[in-house]
């Protein structure tokens, strides 16, 4: 596979490389995310474990609980403590790397704001971008390719 985007902490202890795009971009504005950033929301882009390679370092997973009860594990630096990647509800096989840590972050852009109900209400999203107040339907939003590689990551 080719490389198609890098990316890593701020201390440059660890490194990693996407060897595929994304399959979504998520920006999310639930309570817990504004909690686990410090910021107003969290970018995912959401790809398969398998093409997330590191290059440098290692990180260190760091189980955190979730709204859905089913917890977050976020792969951190171990140095800066920057989150590099996170797993929901124990599936390992999908990675929602965090944007911001991308080299090229700006090239990332989100298809669906989701968990709007909690958006901090100084933050204007912008129209052309799909916003639910909690989640949305997959089947509708995502392209039928993407889809398909979630299906094969989880194994259904």
């Amino acid at each position: 596979m080719e490389t198609l985007r890098e990316g890593g902490c701020s201390c440059g202890a660890v490194r990693y490389r996407l060897a595929a795009e994304p399959m979504f971009v998520n920006c999310c504005h639930c309570t817990w995310c504004q909690r686990e950033t410090g910021s107003g929301f969290v970018i995912n882009a959401i790809v398969e474990t398998a093409c997330l390679e590191t290059t440098r370092g290692e990180s260190e997973a760091v189980q955190t609980p979730s709204e859905s009860g089913r917890g977050q594990l976020i792969h951190r630096c171990p140095t800066c403590r920057v989150a590099l990647w996170s797993h929901y509800g124990g599936r390992t096989s999908v990675a929602f790397v965090r944007a911001g840590t991308l080299d090229r972050a700006a090239t990332v852009v989100p298809g669906a704001f989701i968990f709007t109900r909690s958006k901090l209400p100084w933050v204007i999203l912008p129209p052309e971008i799909p916003a639910f107040e909690i989640y949305y339907d997959m089947n509708t939003l995502w392209p039928k390719g993407s889809i398909a590689r979630r299906a094969a990551a989880l194994g259904e």
